[in-house]
């Protein structure tokens, strides 16, 4: 391309983001690096057919002390007469990475209002030294880690556009296993639904779980070598004697971490099912 013509392709570009300002706000999330692969997000797009025409909104949104949060929604949805159901996503180990945001994405595009929180101040990683670091900062101080979902529950609660009482969470690993303990310690802002993708660590006392009064989906695999399937048994009974509605699924042949798509055990058909499974309860709970 000539000088002429790299400069007129410049112009075009300019133009586009002046006359589109939203058009940098809506993709943003869809950069992803080599390490955090969108074929999962692709795929199930796909497969559910997402809505890709749907407009979105996102921003960064600072809802805690110390930790800024990935919103988003479809544009045109949700008014005073007719709110949105909103869903807080919690991260893996990795934090609140573009995979996250991407899969926020996703969900909104079903008509949902979606906080992706950030529970480790902003730092993102593969490196299994960090992520365990990461992860041990909020072990070491789990009530922060909990005023900090139960402060992002109250903040997607108060927005004009969302229906309070029909509030789930979503997480996988870390993430599931903060998705439980949000429902454990939301006695205050009960939510509609909790969604726990092989969550860690897997709460079992019977005790503890009758704090819970709504739904809860879990989704587990058999070959999972940190959460063995006596004790997703032992959730899902402890669950039952609570009378607390539940749907647990348990995936043959799949280990831990098989709906993430950077990791070796990605399952992506045992994927695909859960997520039709996650729609399908949310709509049921949420609706």
């Amino acid at each position: 391309m000539n000088r002429k013509g790299i400069s007129w392709s410049i112009i075009l570009i300019l133009g586009s983001m002046l006359l589109f300002p939203n058009y940098m706000n809506l993709v943003h999330a869809q950069s992803v690096g080599a390490n955090n692969p969108i074929k999962n997000v692709t795929a199930l797009s796909n497969s559910f057919g997402n809505g890709t025409d749907i407009e979105l909104q996102n921003s960064t949104i600072h809802y805690f002390e110390d930790a800024d949060g990935y919103l988003v929604f479809p544009v045109g949805q949700g008014n005073q007469s007719s709110k949105l159901p909103a869903v807080i996503m919690i991260h893996e180990n990795k934090g609140l990475n573009d995979h996250i945001k991407n899969m926020a994405n996703l969900l909104a595009r079903q008509g949902y209002v979606v906080l992706a929180v950030d529970l480790f101040k902003g730092e993102v990683s593969v490196d299994p030294n960090d992520t365990r670091r990461m992860v041990q900062s909020v072990r070491n101080n789990p009530e922060h880690a909990i005023s900090n979902l139960q402060t992002a529950l109250k903040y997607v609660s108060s927005l004009p556009n969302v229906d309070s009482s029909k509030v789930a969470s979503i997480g996988w690993c870390f993430g599931g296993g903060q998705s439980l303990q949000l429902a454990l310690n939301s006695q205050d802002h009960p939510l509609a639904a909790t969604i726990l993708y092989y969550g860690t660590p897997l709460v079992t006392d019977k005790g503890n779980l009758s704090k819970i009064k709504w739904p809860v989906l879990g989704i587990f695999g058999d070959q999972d070598r940190g959460i063995p399937v006596e004790k997703v048994n032992q959730f899902k009974a402890a669950l039952e004697e609570d009378g607390i509605t539940n749907e647990i699924h348990i995936y043959p042949g799949v280990g831990h971490a098989f709906a993430n798509p950077s990791g070796a055990n990605y399952a992506p058909k045992e994927t695909q099912d859960a997520w039709h499974k996650t729609l399908s309860f949310l709509r049921t709970y949420l609706s």
